[in-house]
């Protein structure tokens, strides 16, 4: 409570709180601790400063390679803000990332994010820093910073909108890049837990203005809610990855937008084409659910959507079901010759 006579700073009254926005960054420094034990003794400086430092020290490894990426997590923000729960976009956020470079077998070491926002609220940037913290902490990466930038007039009361940057490393040697993938290869799928962080746009058109429902109603043929089945968290495939021995895997696609069609052949050699047997999983209700009323091409939802499949590795036939076990993930479909295509088969 201001004392008698204070007066309000012309800046907090044009809509930028700087007083608060320092007692925020003040409170977190527990949670960006917290991330810190998994990479002991490489994380220097202190939360505030003009840059986050991080220590290359990298045992074991012969040749480290950097691996960096930066993301969002798209209009999925649109639902954390109707179900003002906001938690679960900063985990999405960093598990979008750390699958990113997980692809080409990398390990995370740090992450740092950026919010933009029309006012800085409390509630809202403690859980998105939580989810952020939570996420981090199972990733073994440290979050060593970040931008909070207070912006009136750029967004709509009571939004934001999130980024993020990680880094990572990976030996040359065990570099994960493709170049190995050849006709005759076996590809896996690993179960999503729902639309990851992409296609959402289209998914608000069909189930908001379409089918006219609402975050809180029954998602047709299940239990849950429209809202809660939206903000289901993306998975971190990186932890099932890392236990595949050195040259088991041959590729590894993350399959965010785009889908299946679009990111398959971001790992194939030019004369390889994937081919989908899209019978082999069973979709799940959601995007039937998707595809029925928004009266969408087959095709294009598995350009638009995951369809149940969030990451895809490729092996030879005799590894293959050795990296199913390891990997929990199904056959999905087998290289043959082509021009670097995903080729469906319905």
């Amino acid at each position: 409570m201001k004392s008698p006579g204070t007066k309000r700073k012309a800046y907090a009254a044009a809509g930028v709180d700087v007083d608060l926005g320092n007692r925020l960054k003040r409170r977190i420094h527990s949670l960006v601790r917290q991330t810190h034990p998994a990479v002991a003794g490489q994380v220097l400086g202190k939360i505030g400063g003009f840059g986050g430092l991080f220590r290359a020290n990298f045992p074991g490894m012969r040749d480290p390679v950097l691996v960096a990426s930066v993301d969002g997590v798209g209009t999925k923000l649109k639902i954390a803000f109707a179900m003002d729960k906001h938690d679960t976009v900063g985990t999405d956020l960093v598990n979008h990332c750390v699958n990113d470079i997980a692809v080409l077998g990398a390990r995370p070491l740090f992450f740092l994010d950026y919010i933009g926002c029309e006012k800085l609220e409390p509630r809202v940037f403690d859980q998105l820093l939580r989810g952020f913290s939570r996420a981090c902490r199972a990733a073994k990466c440290a979050l060593i910073g970040g931008e909070t930038a207070q912006m009136p007039g750029m967004y709509r009361k009571g939004e934001y909108d999130l980024a993020g940057c990680i880094v990572g490393v990976v030996d040359r040697a065990k570099m994960i890049d493709g170049r190995k993938i050849k006709p005759g290869n076996v590809i896996l799928g690993m179960a999503s837990s729902g639309l990851h962080t992409n296609g959402y746009s289209l998914a608000r058109e069909i189930l908001f203005d379409k089918m006219r429902l609402k975050p809180a109603s029954l998602l047709p043929g299940s239990s849950t809610s429209v809202g809660r089945e939206l903000l289901r968290v993306h998975k971190n495939y990186q932890p099932l990855l890392a236990k595949a021995p050195t040259g088991m895997i041959k590729g590894i696609a993350h399959i965010t937008g785009g889908g299946l069609i679009d990111n398959l052949p971001r790992v194939l050699p030019k004369n390889c084409d994937a081919v989908i047997d899209t019978k082999s999983w069973r979709v799940p209700n959601l995007f039937t659910v998707l595809q029925k009323n928004g009266k969408i091409d087959r095709k294009e939802m598995y350009q638009v959507f995951n369809m149940g499949i969030g990451m895809v590795a490729i092996v030879s036939e005799p590894d293959a079901k050795r990296a199913m076990s390891m990997l929990k993930a199904k056959r999905i479909g087998r290289v043959e010759r082509g021009t670097g295509k995903t080729r469906l088969i319905f």
